[in-house]
């Protein structure tokens, strides 16, 4: 099943584009990995196939609809969430578990349920022993792994990372990797990150989109299916 699409984007944030006829294909139970240099447009196209950012001029088709027929839903983690205001008045538990009203009413009282998925959610991180926290005691990597966490308890059809390993020591990374492989292969979510990580992440993914200098000094977009596009440098 298709879940995103971007076709014939052009894109830029100032009077010159940095995306030009970009064409990319997301399907359901792919775990995809986005990777490139830096300047090289990767967030943003992240955030226009999420609808995040409208395009000069092309389509973006999100689906309404998961494989099995429900409402799809969408978790998103962008990068630098661990700057966010450290005063937040949450704790660590009451911050992940937030992600349940995605799936419903924020006013719906939280069953047995919600409460297995946000524990699982900050076991999978390494925060359940933080769970009392206040999130501005955090340090900067446990504030990212707490947005990934509410990400996770959400239950998403598709989960957007936006380099979600910086910070990380390798280990870390690669049960992260292994954490994100059972979402698609043992739960069947779609999973897109940009990461640089890519001779420790290459052996979970099935598919590669990789942004390229061309000879001409902008960028293409070179994977092996359902991917094509030039790439202007940003900035």
């Amino acid at each position: 099943m298709l879940i995103a699409s971007l076709k014939n984007i052009r894109f830029g944030y100032t009077d010159v584009p940095c995306l030009v006829d970009a064409n990319i294909e997301i399907r359901s139970g792919e775990f995809v990995a986005v990777t490139g240099p830096n300047g090289a447009a990767k967030t943003t196209l992240l955030r226009l196939a999420l609808g995040l950012l409208q395009p000069w001029e092309g389509s973006v088709e999100l689906a309404s609809r998961n494989p099995d027929g429900g409402k799809l839903t969408v978790g998103y983690v962008p990068q630098q969430v661990a700057s966010f205001n450290g005063g937040f008045p949450s704790t660590v538990w009451e911050f992940v578990r937030s992600g349940r009203h995605v799936r419903g009413s924020w006013f719906r009282k939280l069953k047995a349920s919600d409460h297995e998925q946000t524990e699982q959610a900050l076991r999978n991180v390494g925060l359940w022993g933080l769970r009392h926290r206040k999130i501005g005691e955090l340090s900067g990597g446990q504030k990212q792994r707490l947005c990934i966490a509410r990400a996770l308890a959400q239950e998403p059809d598709l989960l957007v990372l936006d380099e979600p390993a910086t910070g990380m020591d390798q280990e870390s990374r690669l049960a992260f990797y292994e954490l994100l492989h059972h979402q698609v292969k043992g739960l069947g979510r779609t999973v897109v990150m940009v990461t640089h990580e890519m001779s420790e992440s290459e052996k979970y993914l099935d598919r590669v989109i990789m942004l390229e200098r061309k000879e001409d000094g902008g960028w293409r977009c070179c994977t092996t299916t359902s991917c094509s596009g030039h790439f202007a440098p940003v900035g």
